[in-house]
């Protein structure tokens, strides 16, 4: 064999060593996405699936709940809205259609994914370990998702974990923040994109935050839908870095942190009190709308 033929072996076996170890080429990530049964998260989905799938695997798997705590009332009715309306009324109704609206369901976003989105309530467990390492991800991607991932779980991707948070980090951590930045009268509502690297919540580091201009008049929902068109992409570019094997900036912040569980019964006043909604329904319906195929249009004013 000749030193250029040797040259051209030893070159192909270390290209299929290099597969064999990383299990993919040309920069393709196996993306398993982590998020919660709510019309945000699907929203999210929507805006993140159908492009990365040009060029990733990807799996999605929901937590079909936040927390463990019973809520206050009025969240109760939020929670209608943001969860059994879609999933128990408006989803199982399009999936029964021919065609697709704008925006597609979980069960629709399903034609862009290795297999169907699934519930995973328990990623921590033995057996939740099983089921997000079945398809060795490179990149765990978490949006809205309901569950605190452990450090054993985080480890199970290769390349790590990214968390999209609707809220300015450190500022706002925790749960339901938009509700918080607009009792403080923030003028911009954020989002920040962040590695997971420990249990504490929203404490990672910093890789980018989003600022959206808020709109005084609108509701707490669509506030909180508005942030995802920047914070998804923000996350889109994240992953085109990772994929070709640049290093994502980290952002220095020396600002108070604050955690906040969901809104008390005080804080609720509060936010009644200064003549804001948790839902618009003139809002909802026009947003609703994007998910009907033709056939169904008709059904909403």
């Amino acid at each position: 064999m000749t030193s250029q033929a040797n040259k051209a072996a030893g070159y192909f076996e270390g290209w299929i060593l290099y597969f064999l170890r990383n299990g993919n080429l040309g920069g393709t990530l196996r993306i398993t996405f982590l998020t919660n049964r709510d019309l945000a998260s699907n929203f999210a989905l929507n805006l993140l699936v159908p492009s990365l799938s040009e060029s990733h695997e990807l799996r999605v798997f929901c937590s079909d709940t936040v927390g463990g705590k019973p809520l206050e009332p009025t969240l109760s009715e939020l929670t209608f809205y943001e969860q059994t309306l879609p999933n128990e009324l408006l989803f199982p109704l399009i999936d029964a259609q021919r065609s697709t609206g704008e925006l597609l369901t979980f069960q629709g976003l399903g034609d862009y994914l290795s297999s169907a989105v699934a519930s995973l309530n328990e990623p921590n467990t033995p057996r939740g370990h099983a089921t997000l390492a079945a398809n060795a991800p490179d990149l765990i991607v978490s949006v809205r998702y309901g569950c605190i991932l452990e450090v054993p779980t985080i480890s199970i991707a290769s390349k790590g974990a990214l968390n999209l948070h609707s809220g300015k980090l450190p500022d706002y951590r925790g749960v339901m923040t938009t509700c918080r930045a607009m009792l403080a009268g923030d003028a911009e509502l954020c989002s920040t994109l962040h590695w997971i690297d420990d249990t504490g919540i929203d404490t990672g580091p910093i890789i980018s935050i989003q600022a959206t201009h808020r709109n005084p008049a609108q509701c707490y929902l669509a506030n909180t839908l508005g942030l995802y068109p920047s914070g998804c992409a923000a996350l889109l570019d994240a992953i085109e870095t990772i994929s070709t094997g640049g290093s994502l900036p980290v952002i220095p912040s020396d600002a108070p942190a604050q955690y906040y569980s969901f809104p008390d019964a005080p804080t609720i006043a509060a936010f009644q009190a200064a003549s804001f909604r948790w839902v618009d329904t003139v809002f909802l319906t026009r947003f609703i709308r994007r998910y009907l195929p033709k056939e169904l249009t008709p059904i909403l004013p």
